[in-house]
């Protein structure tokens, strides 16, 4: 073993030091950075594409993998789908989720490997299955565990290890005790969805408690970003969001790609009074059916599947508010193939 003491071992501890700084993507970033949010069944490799197309943010995350599926023979092969990136998606972030602290071990030692520049903790999910298991954010009302699966986390990888959850699992004043805990284990970040478990999507975010989460933050882990999700739409509330709350590094952006692909860029529909034409939107749309029918050949090679359904719950992405989307969009649902899309699109886009 290398003698620390020596010249070469000072060296070595310098290109170690060195390499860590060059790992901690979330130091690059820039202040009030933008990152689309981790969505299930939604933000995969295809999805990404499109978005980085329309325009990216500054971060990207994965859909959700769990930790138990890839520290099984029989799960990996899923879960490993699930990991897949592409030339576009750096800077990119893992995002995890489970409840054994081993397997979160596991799956940290790989991601370097596998192209990421970081891992995250879902300790917010609000599905009723993953909170059945332990995960997400049924990960607050079991606190020491949470802690035991960020530092087995830790352990395993020089990647920068992060945290996405909610203010709490049924109060919102659970945040006061459950934060503080979150930070004191030295995260890189720390994305704080504004609600509760309990409240899901029902109640406007508490933007008003941000204030109080910024001191909580600066007076336990300042070297710790701060990133805020919740009913963000657009980059021009991000620029009003930095404005008013300047602490916050980061902001995320989730359900509100739905209602503009564009929205890391500030562009919106003619339809809404902007500049991105219908031409341009169908455009996108047939630029998502080619990375879809890639993806889906891919998978097929080996020997798995890209199903077709869940691609219809992207068609309101792009068949929304002008003239003719409510008829084009009945007519879509009836198609049975990416095929059968493009010509619906084609016979469309010749009537206007």
């Amino acid at each position: 073993p290398l003698s620390l003491g020596s010249g070469g071992g000072r060296k070595f501890v310098k290109r170690l030091e060195r390499r860590e700084i060059e790992m901690n993507i979330w130091q690059s970033l820039p202040k009030g950075f933008t990152v689309l949010a981790p969505m299930e069944g939604v933000t995969d490799v295809v999805f990404r594409q499109v978005i980085n197309r329309a325009g990216r943010p500054d971060l990207f995350y994965t859909e959700f993998t769990n930790v138990t599926s890839f520290a099984s023979e029989k799960g990996r092969h899923d879960a490993l789908e699930r990991l897949t990136v592409c030339a576009t998606d750096a800077p990119i972030i893992a995002q995890i989720w489970g409840r054994n602290p081993e397997h979160f071990a596991i799956l940290a030692a790989e991601l370097e490997g596998l192209g990421f520049q970081g891992l995250d903790i879902n300790m917010g999910c609000p599905d009723r299955h993953v909170n059945k298991a332990g995960g997400g954010a049924a990960m607050i009302r079991t606190p020491e565990l949470a802690v035991a699966c960020i530092q087995e986390a830790k352990k395993m990888t020089k990647l920068p290890v992060s945290v996405k959850t909610r203010l709490g699992f049924t109060y919102v004043d659970e945040f006061r005790d459950w934060l503080p805990l979150v930070l004191a284990q030295d995260v890189a970040n720390l994305t704080i969805h504004l609600r509760t478990r309990k409240e899901m999507s029902k109640v406007s975010a508490h933007f008003e408690l941000i204030p109080e989460i910024i001191r909580i933050r600066d007076s336990i882990a300042p070297g710790t970003k701060l990133t805020i999700n919740g009913d963000i739409q657009d980059l021009n509330q991000v620029k009003e969001l930095s404005l008013q709350y300047p602490e916050v590094d980061g902001f995320m952006i989730g359900r509100g790609v739905f209602l503009n692909p564009f929205c890391f860029t500030g562009r919106v529909q003619e339809a809404r009074g902007g500049d991105v034409s219908v031409r341009e939107l169908m455009d996108l749309f047939k630029f998502h059916l080619d990375r879809y029918d890639e993806r889906s050949d891919e998978l097929l090679s080996q020997g798995s599947r890209y199903p077709y359904e869940p691609l219809k719950r992207m068609f309101k992405l792009y068949v929304n508010s002008f003239d003719g989307a409510s008829d084009l969009r009945v007519k879509l649902m009836d198609c049975k193939n990416t095929g059968e899309l493009r010509t619906v699109i084609d016979e469309f886009l010749e009537t206007i």
